[in-house]
């Protein structure tokens, strides 16, 4: 940091160290009125009482510096007046390598305060992945525990076990010596963490128990009122199951009954419409062999033939009437095989259903048995929960303790002194690399500003053109 140095006691105050004087004239330069600023290095970064102003704050240097209002120079030769604006600083005095060699040496202080930290960064790694390992191999060896229930009643007694072994030896330890604070932090700190874990897991056993408890008391009001339901519903669709399956099963047994008595009326009527037809054909062949006859007969036989052709007229519609009859009936008896089917069907599945219902009500008949289940259930999940809350608070008991000493450990570390130094190394350090980074920006602005090239090519190029010129007009004049 710029304003920690202090200053020499044997450094003589300079003409320039008490605030921002006027530079007294020279003899060969009239009196200027321009005050002089300090050069050579930005302000703030100057040790106290030499030519740089005042002293510094010790915060961060400002770029905003302007070094073109300098009238003279150090031994107060004007400068050249040019038409555009020449470079600013073209002679590098004392205080400029005296800030050069000060930025050095900050440089290296930064180095050293850098490796440092990275020591220190390298060594909270290393700690970190030996923590990480741990967690790995506690939550493999957890995973494997939670699968046996030999190995969890175990791996409590072992935790009991190693409860009071731990107590036994935190008493022994802290009656022999107290470690240092660096290890009893992170010792404390891995307690900590597991305590927090321990007790998460508990409570998260202990929610999952309350919610089975919740599920066991439900099942059991869903299973009385379902058993209620059950009887009144179950006796009424017995009752119409059993009254479909007789109709079902007089319907079966007339059923072939019926289909022959169909059957058979289709017989006669087709035989009866065969004999019509042969009747009328033998009346027709004899009317024909029939040479002469009488009026009175051929009035008689034409009576009988209308008569005959009315009633052949009347059997061809019944004939049509049998055959639609006929088709109908096959599509009946068709629906009715498939009707068959599926009642045969259901019937099968009603009487699965019926004979799962019968299982089921015996099950459900021994009810003191289910709820005698149900409360040993319920009695052995309170004294599950029972424990577990003696556990709860007894890790929260070891938690508030270790937090304690956690705090006061935490307190002892910030009290000490080694730690103080190195929080404030590492402000020095923050502070040291943004002084670095605006001198970096200061010197960088500087160079371009004392670029003095292009200028120096353009006088050099206008000094040939006034030589060639003067030659020129001398010979001209040697000429005339």
């Amino acid at each position: 940091m710029a304003s920690n140095h202090k200053p020499s006691a044997s450094r003589p105050v300079s003409r320039s160290g008490i605030g921002l004087t006027g530079r007294p004239p020279s003899g060969i330069r009239p009196p200027s009125g321009s005050i002089r600023v300090a050069t050579g290095m930005p302000p703030g970064t100057a040790r106290p009482g030499s030519r740089g102003g005042f002293i510094g704050t010790g915060g961060v240097l400002s770029s905003q510096i302007k070094v073109a209002d300098r009238p003279v120079t150090q031994q107060g030769l004007s400068g050249m007046k040019t038409g555009i604006k020449g470079p600013q600083r073209q002679i590098l005095d004392k205080s400029y390598y005296l800030g050069l060699l000060r930025a050095e040496t900050l440089a290296v202080e930064i180095k050293e305060f850098q490796g440092q930290l990275a020591d220190y960064n390298m060594e909270l790694d290393t700690l970190q992945l030996k923590l990480d390992s741990l967690n790995v191999k506690k939550e493999s060896l957890e995973a494997e525990i939670a699968h046996s229930q030999l190995k969890q009643e175990a791996l409590l007694l072992h935790e009991k076990l190693d409860e009071l072994e731990s107590h036994r030896d935190q008493m022994v330890a802290e009656d022999k010596s107290m470690g240092s604070p660096m290890e009893e932090r992170e010792r404390l700190l891995k307690q900590v963490k597991e305590d927090n874990q321990e007790i998460a897991s508990m409570e998260r056993q202990l929610t999952d128990i309350k919610e089975k408890i919740n599920q066991f008391n439900e099942e059991i009001r869903q299973l009385d009122m379902d058993l209620e339901e059950h009887q009144g519903e179950m006796n009424q669709k017995y009752k119409e199951l059993k009254k479909k399956e007789e109709d079902m099963d007089s319907f079966i047994e007339t059923f072939e009954e019926t289909k022959n008595q169909e059957l058979e009326r289709k017989a006669q009527i087709e035989a009866n419409i065969v004999a019509l037809l042969e009747h009328s054909s033998r009346n027709i062949n004899r009317m024909k062999q029939i040479s002469s006859i009488t009026n009175q007969e051929l009035k008689i036989m034409q009576d009988d033939l209308n008569f005959k052709s009315t009633e052949m007229q009347k059997s061809q519609s019944t004939a049509r009437n049998l055959t639609s009859d006929s088709q109908r009936l096959q599509l009946d008896l068709q629906k009715m095989e498939l009707l068959e089917s599926k009642m045969t069907e259901e019937q099968h599945s009603l009487k699965s259903k019926i004979k799962q219902m019968m299982t089921d009500l015996e099950t459900f008949n021994d009810l003191s048995a289910l709820k005698l289940s149900g409360e040993e259930k319920k009695k052995k999940l309170h004294q599950e929960r029972t424990v577990l809350s003696t556990r709860r608070n007894a890790f929260k008991k070891i938690t508030e303790k270790l937090n304690t000493e956690y705090e006061t450990l935490k307190t002892q570390l910030q009290e000490n002194e080694t730690h103080s130094q190195l929080t404030n190394l590492e402000r020095k350090w923050q502070h040291q690399e943004q002084n670095n980074f605006v001198m970096k920006e200061f010197i960088a602005n500087k160079s371009q500003e004392s670029d003095y090239h292009s200028i120096m090519k353009n006088v050099n190029k206008q000094i040939a053109e006034y030589n060639k010129t003067i030659m020129d007009a001398l010979h001209s004049m040697n000429r005339n």
